[in-house]
């Protein structure tokens, strides 16, 4: 769309002889659907010495808007039956309907852009300390393409982060199921192999059955950590509440000791003291005091980092943060889509960061113990008994 000069200088005669308010409101509207109309353009910002002319309307979408713009756009051509989609919908300018090709179009850019950090090599680096755990969020799943027939399932997002060798954060790996089951959870630490994962030594999660067998099935050698904050509710939870601020803090003096054989004994020490008042929390802590421990075997340096799940369930945070706008899901693949988006963000926030999360020097404690048994040279028998 153009304007000579002639209709430029009619168009301001009239913004001058008319009322303003309403002549501007439909000349805007006018320019805004001939410029919707047009397709793509390309403009010419003017550059100022101070302050930016380049205007808000234009400003590039990261990408979770934009997996988030794909969300709701996918959920008003399939006609979702929610009102707080039909609000984001109008905020977002397209009441008046968009079309299945446009839709089509945005979804599979993204698609891209989030299976290629889905499958990313990990075969670059040793991951010595893997985080693995699941939040849930709510999507339509079955029924035909418009989503008649289908049903709202609550859909498990598995996450898997991890410290690097360089004591760096990195987001492993992510899938979208229908539940957390043991077979799921095998698939998914599967695949994070066949990526390259290596050099894991120890895995931190909640106590859940089938991730726990998963772990030992898959990632072989690795210990498991029963994640801290986990079993100190499943702790709480059999003791009266007026006896619950009692048992946590004698449970935290467990993880306030100085060294692996202070931990251990602690722990038998509050095992028989809580007993006493408390045998369900006695047994269970016996039970589980390898798993709760295992943390233990590493630079204490390590300890407050990976004796919990606590830098986990913030990445779950931000995920619940940014799926709560949405509500229900229109699809399964439209909650991969924002999850993955989310976490690629998350990533990438990671890695230009200067602060790491674990020392360099720190996790060279970590990895000095295997390299030297590696090294070390095989022992040679007397000559007495060579001779023989």
């Amino acid at each position: 769309m153009a304007l000579d000069q002639s209709a430029l200088l009619e168009l301001l005669d009239v913004l001058k002889a008319a009322d303003a308010d309403g002549v501007v409101r439909h000349a805007l509207e006018s320019v805004f659907q001939a410029l919707i109309d047009a397709g793509d353009l390309e403009l010419r910002i003017p550059k100022l010495r101070s302050g930016s002319f380049f205007p808000s309307l234009l400003e590039r979408r990261r990408r979770i808007d934009q997996a988030l713009f794909a969300v709701v756009m996918e959920a008003y051509v399939t006609g979702t039956p929610a009102r707080k989609v039909d609000d984001l919908v109008r905020a977002l300018g397209a009441d008046s309907g968009i079309s299945k090709s446009e839709v089509s179009r945005i979804c599979a850019d993204l698609d891209i852009e989030v299976a290629a950090f889905r499958d990313r090599p990990l075969a670059g680096t040793a991951f010595p300390y893997v985080f693995a755990g699941a939040t849930f969020c709510k999507a339509r799943t079955g029924g035909d393409r418009r989503g008649r027939g289908g049903r709202v399932t609550a859909q498990a997002v598995v996450i898997a982060t991890a410290i690097s060798a360089g004591g760096r954060r990195e987001v492993l790996g992510f899938d979208v199921g229908d539940s957390e089951s043991g077979a799921f959870w095998t698939a998914f630490l599967r695949s994070l192999r066949a990526r390259g994962l290596r050099g894991v030594q120890l895995v931190t999660s909640d106590a859940h059955t089938g991730l726990k067998a998963a772990v030992g099935s898959i990632l072989l050698g690795s210990a498991w950590q029963r994640c801290r904050i986990h079993a100190t509710r499943n702790l709480l939870a059999m003791v009266p509440k007026g006896h619950a601020d009692m048992v946590a803090a004698a449970v935290r003096t467990i993880f306030a000791q100085p060294d692996a054989t202070s931990v251990r004994n602690q722990l038998d020490v509050i095992a028989g003291m809580l007993g006493r008042q408390f045998p369900r929390v006695e047994a269970m802590l016996r039970d589980a005091a390898d798993d709760i421990t295992a943390f233990a075997g590493f630079p204490a340096e390590h300890w407050k980092k990976i004796w919990s799940t606590n830098g986990l369930e913030r990445v779950n945070k931000e995920i619940k943060r940014r799926t709560d706008v949405v509500g229900v899901f229109p699809s399964q693949p439209s909650l991969l889509r924002l999850a993955g988006a989310v976490l690629a963000e998350i990533h990438d926030e990671w890695q230009v960061s200067d602060r790491r999360i674990l020392s360099e020097a720190s996790m060279a404690k970590l990895l000095e113990p295997a390299t030297a048994r590696q090294q070390a040279p095989e022992p040679v028998a007397p000559s007495a008994q060579i001779a023989s």
